[in-house]
């Protein structure tokens, strides 16, 4: 699979003290994470994305991983 990334791509993964998981972007960010949505949901059963802070996502981002389960 290929994950297109808008340029100037700015995204961060936290999770909150009640568990909530909140993802904030900017504009390109969210564009690159419907590009890599959509991507995903044209892929095979158990496809998956894992994005960190090693890997795209903001320093001290918590890790985020999406897969297609059917």
């Amino acid at each position: 699979m290929y994950f297109r990334w808008e340029p100037g791509f700015e995204i961060s993964v936290t999770v909150e003290e009640d568990g909530a998981v909140l993802v904030s972007a900017n504009r390109a960010g969210l564009v690159s994470l419907a590009n890599h949505l959509t991507t995903l949901a044209q892929g095979e059963h158990t496809d998956h994305f894992h994005l960190d802070e090693y890997s795209s996502l903001e320093e001290g981002s918590a890790e985020l991983i999406v897969e297609l389960t059917s």
